[in-house]
């Protein structure tokens, strides 16, 4: 499948999914649309098993949105006005306003929505965790679970929209894209550890 094996390869299998997953919902690596292109591709392969793909995918982003969210918890208001950035306050009104409503939208909904702020918020304002990750872990199965499905459906067709000559293309905007996120991503957590926190008078 030429450059979509090249640049997902390492990932298109069962602990593949679950690692990239992870990845997806941490707060450095950045890769839009990357799991669930993994989930799609590998259900439509797998056949019959393609129901475990959800399940590995739903456990590998809640496993980087616990580490993400202790982070916002452990950093507090403060620390994640310099993470979250220009999203904190909108996320935190939406938080408390919307309460298990509010964190359900942000884990079913795609990229380009910012989830790592969102998680960071719910960790920074001490949200329950057991509503959270109760919350997102639904949302997640949900959305993995309807992508694995379609492409279960649709198998034949998936896999020949995934070695078309389009599907390459986009496959070099994610790289690009993942390249670039990351590394900016990278160097905004970098910059801010080491702004110095204010003491208090």
């Amino acid at each position: 499948m030429g450059l979509f094996h090249a640049a997902f390869g390492f990932f298109l299998t069962w602990w593949g999914a679950y690692l990239l997953a992870a990845l997806d919902a941490s707060m450095v690596f950045f890769l839009p649309f990357g799991i669930d292109a993994v989930v799609i591709y590998l259900s439509a392969r797998d056949g019959m098993f393609f129901w475990t793909y959800p399940l590995l995918a739903a456990a590998g982003s809640v496993t980087g949105a616990a580490i993400t969210y202790w982070i916002g918890r452990k950093g507090g208001e403060m620390g994640l006005e310099r993470l979250a950035g220009r999203h904190f306050e909108r996320f935190r009104h939406r938080v408390q306003k919307g309460g298990a409503a509010a964190m359900a939208v942000p884990a079913l909904l795609p990229p380009p929505f910012p989830l790592t702020p969102f998680v960071l918020t719910c960790g920074a304002l001490r949200v329950d965790p057991r509503i959270f990750f109760t919350t997102f872990t639904l949302m997640r199965l949900i959305r993995f679970g309807g992508e694995a499905a379609l492409a279960r459906v649709y198998g034949r067709g998936v896999l020949r929209m995934l070695e078309s000559q389009t599907f390459q293309m986009i496959v070099v905007g994610f790289i690009v894209v993942a390249v670039i996120g990351t590394i900016v991503s990278a160097v905004m957590l970098w910059r801010s550890t080491r702004q110095p926190r204010l003491r208090p008078a």
